[in-house]
């Protein structure tokens, strides 16, 4: 198959598979698409142990890394990521920490032991994430995607010094066309269906929309609610070069989703799913749960900004994930979480997506060779 994103990555499929997961990456790019790695819960350290990793499994195969640089966050103002942490801690209510506790303590989920805190601030930030990319940059990948916003002009800039080509999450045609002015090469065009944080636009309608904004010259690619063959060839006669997915990868083999999580994600249908502020802040879609339900109740004291509602959460999402709490356990998931209903090798899924293009275009010939 060629399309500009093949030819300019030297893939054979243009998908691309974002996951948090190293080895769902290197799969997928060893099966001729291109697996890009979520960087956000990762320290540098970790990073750069989780690009090393790829860079020996990888094939030789091109992949990227994906960060999360938002446009706006509070404490935009707050100086480097040394004060930024109890800054920002310092900034989040008791009331709210309260509703936490008492969301806990309703199902039984325990304190942690001697654990101790875990990582509360992640790369939501402008400061956190710069290390995240400063990391990238030192390995020989493909793509450096940012999922929220126009990535800073000069990340951009370091990007395509090193030969990286830069992505951009975009949800209506005005983001899009900001991505552009600030240097980014390809557009994600993601709708509405899509897991994790999404606009309010559905797939349909987005992707000719930031086609037509962006114009000819750049790359668009579609996203949200995604994976069947039949949907990329959706997303490619609407103008785009390639798709790109998420949901369907946590569910292979090669996933290192909770073995709980997974299987409710295998139940669940593509009507289990909302948008929520109550994982980072930012309207985000994923598994409507007693979790998404509580902070959406006439209890609840309502979602903090980002990145002050992760933090605020970060343990208690632990502590539930420990606990095994079947009804408190969400996960960012788009709709496309119905046909999500069986377990297998990242590769294979490469594959039928593929083959059901192939179907699909060779349906529509045949419709037009009859008239």
């Amino acid at each position: 198959m060629r399309t500009r994103v093949t030819e300019l990555f030297g893939i054979e499929y243009p998908i691309f598979a974002f996951s948090h997961c190293r080895d769902v990456v290197a799969a997928v790019s060893r099966a001729g698409g291109m697996g890009v790695l979520g960087a956000l819960y990762f320290t540098p350290e970790e990073l750069e142990i989780e690009l090393s990793w790829i860079d020996e499994h990888v094939g030789g195969r091109p992949y990227g890394v994906d960060v999360v640089m938002p446009a706006k966050y509070e404490g935009a103002d707050l100086g480097d990521a040394s004060e930024l942490l109890a800054r920002l801690q310092s900034m989040i209510p008791e009331r709210h920490k309260r509703f936490v506790e008492d969301l806990l303590a309703e199902h039984g989920v325990e304190p942690l032991g001697d654990e101790g805190a875990g990582k509360a601030l992640l790369g939501w930030t402008d400061a956190t994430g710069r290390p995240q990319v400063e990391v990238a940059l030192r390995h020989p990948i493909a793509l450096l995607a940012n999922a929220l916003g126009p990535p800073p002009v000069d990340v951009v800039e370091q990007a395509h010094a090193h030969g990286v080509q830069v992505a951009g999450l975009a949800s209506n045609a005005r983001h899009a066309r900001k991505q552009v002015e600030a240097g980014v090469d390809i557009i994600v065009a993601q709708g509405t269906e899509a897991g994790g944080h999404t606009g309010d636009v559905s797939t349909m309608v987005l992707v000719p929309e930031v086609v037509d904004a962006v114009g000819e010259d750049t790359i668009v690619l579609a996203a949200g609610g995604i994976g069947r063959g039949r949907q990329v060839a959706a997303g490619m006669a609407l103008g785009a070069d390639g798709v790109w997915t998420g949901s369907i990868w946590l569910t292979v083999d090669e996933a290192d989703t909770p073995e709980r999580q997974r299987d409710k994600l295998l139940r669940a249908t593509s009507r289990d799913t909302v948008r929520s502020r109550s994982w980072t802040g930012k309207p985000a879609r994923m598994l409507r749960t007693a979790w998404t339900e509580a902070w959406e109740s006439e209890k609840s004291p309502g979602p903090l900004p980002m990145p002050l509602q992760f933090m605020l959460i970060s343990d208690a999402l632990r502590r539930i994930n420990r606990s095994g709490d079947g009804e408190l356990a969400t996960f960012p998931v788009g709709q496309i979480v119905g046909s999500m209903n069986q377990v297998k090798p990242a590769a294979q899924v490469v594959y039928e997506l593929m083959s059901e293009y192939v179907e699909a275009i060779e349906r529509l010939n045949a419709i037009t060779a009859a008239d």
